[in-house]
């Protein structure tokens, strides 16, 4: 066969090294024969299909021949796929003439050509299963991708992990966003000026006070200050009182709110912000007065800085003494002090205690005792007051001692009578008895509808701050 003697020719390599180059074309032909069953029988369709019955006994002789003539180097990639159709051709030993003869006579002619068309039949009916089989995979793998679109839509709508970006809030109102009743009462020493129908505090009683440092002399004066504002939030870095503007993205103690195993109770994590809100100094209500803290609007602290107040074992380093508290009878003690906090001001004697809403201890986020987030945010609040005053961020701004009233003093421990909270966020408690409570108070009675989904679910409250002074 001529075509032989080219393939043989084009695909020669010499003893020393040097190679002509290989043709695609010959390798495909050399790759068909080789990986059919019986060289004799492809050899003798190859020629009866195209009519070269003459040349079938030299077709086997000159593949020998051909791989006997070829040296190849095993660096190069064609040449190692030579080698590999080589040696297939090897294997394949020479059929007898009487064999090939018999495949090309004609009778065999018509077996050949159904032969031929049964295996197009099969080959027909594979493709046939082949394309059925590719499209039950499709369809499997349309379904696992509608699968995970539902997935990811359920991640982004429902997941905790997608509330990431529900940050919500508003900017405190000064004048329909603060309840300014709670001002009063007014003292100017033990006599009240104005009431107001609010509790207060006891107040001095030496009429003038006397004070080492200026102003020496004075009257002794009492009102409740507005002086701090708290966000109380479940997303980190939620600023409620600005507006609900976000100041970062963090997946860490992200506030979840879940059943603690089989109890029935559950727990939630909060994030505070700390806020300087001198309000009254700002707007000028009383001109002159000594009294006033004269400071700017800022941002004092924030917990998701603070290592302390994310880990309980952590913040024993700076409440050594919750050990002491954790048990029964110093928490049924707290009974009394959330019936005082309700009736009038909490027992300042029972420190550790948050009246109706819990346990002061530890100085973190985590609520094991999750009622509600009025109840949590508001023991949320008095832990962080309790906090910085045990690392001396707050001072004593109230009592009826010339030392206590004539400046500031170092309080480690709250005093917890000297505060109220007024919820600004998410509805604001600007009139009635209880828009203003003392520490501990219950809030079943006033916070009935407070929380509600979406954008109720974080709390923004006013700190209104008992203050005695020695005004001229």
């Amino acid at each position: 066969m001529n075509s032989l003697s080219y393939l043989a020719s084009s695909t020669f390599i010499h003893r020393k090294g040097s190679f002509l180059l290989l043709f695609l074309s010959d390798f495909k032909i050399l790759k068909w024969f080789s990986k059919k069953e019986g060289i004799g029988l492809c050899a003798s369709r190859f020629s009866s299909l195209l009519g070269m019955e003459k040349n079938t006994n030299n077709f086997c002789q000159n593949l020998q021949t051909l791989w006997g003539q070829q040296y190849v180097y095993k660096i190069h990639t064609k040449t190692q796929k030579i080698n590999k159709a080589s040696k297939e051709i090897r294997t394949c030993q020479a059929v007898e003439i009487d064999e090939f003869s018999a495949y090309s006579r004609p009778s065999s002619r018509k077996g050949l050509v159904v032969a031929n068309a049964k295996e197009d039949k099969k080959e027909r009916e594979d493709k046939k299963n082949k394309v059925e089989r590719k499209g039950k995979t499709r369809k499997k793998v349309l379904n696992i991708h509608c699968c995970l679109l539902i997935v990811m839509v359920f991640i982004v709508f429902f997941s905790p992990v997608s509330r990431i970006q529900a940050c919500s809030g508003r900017f405190v109102n000064p004048v329909t966003d603060i309840c300014w009743s709670c001002l009063f009462p007014i003292s100017i020493g033990p006599i009240k000026v104005s009431g107001g129908g609010r509790e207060d505090t006891e107040n001095p009683y030496q009429i003038p006070c006397v004070c080492p440092r200026a102003p020496y002399f004075g009257i002794p004066v009492g009102f409740w200050e507005p002086a701090r504002l708290v966000d109380v939030t479940r997303v980190p870095f939620c600023m409620v009182s600005m507006g609900g503007l976000k100041m970062g993205n963090s997946f860490i103690n992200y506030g979840i709110h879940g059943a603690n195993g089989e109890r029935r109770t559950q727990n939630s994590f909060y994030q505070v912000h700390w806020y300087v809100y001198p309000v009254i100094y700002w707007l000028e209500l009383l001109v002159d007065f000594l009294c006033l803290e004269a400071q700017s609007f800022d941002v004092a602290y924030l917990t998701e800085f603070d290592p302390l107040w994310n880990a309980d074992e952590l913040s024993f380093i700076l409440n050594p003494e919750a050990v002491l508290f954790g048990n029964p009878i110093a928490q049924a003690a707290c009974a009394a002090d959330c019936a005082a906090a309700t009736a009038g001001f909490p027992l300042n004697p029972l420190f550790w205690c948050g009246g109706c809403q819990g346990s002061l201890y530890p100085f973190t986020g985590n609520n094991a005792a999750h009622n509600g987030g009025v109840q949590s945010s508001l023991l949320m609040v008095q832990r962080m007051i309790a906090k910085l005053h045990r690392e001396l961020l707050l001072l004593g701004t109230s009592g009826i001692t010339n030392a206590e009233i004539c400046q500031k003093y170092p309080l480690p421990i709250i005093k917890k009578s000297q505060y109220k909270t007024q919820m600004t966020y998410p509805r604001p408690t600007t009139r009635g008895p209880m828009a203003c409570n003392p520490l501990g108070r219950t809030e079943v009675i006033w916070g009935t509808g407070r929380e509600f989904p979406y954008k109720g679910e974080d709390f923004g409250y006013l700190i209104w701050r008992k203050r005695n002074c020695c005004a001229l």
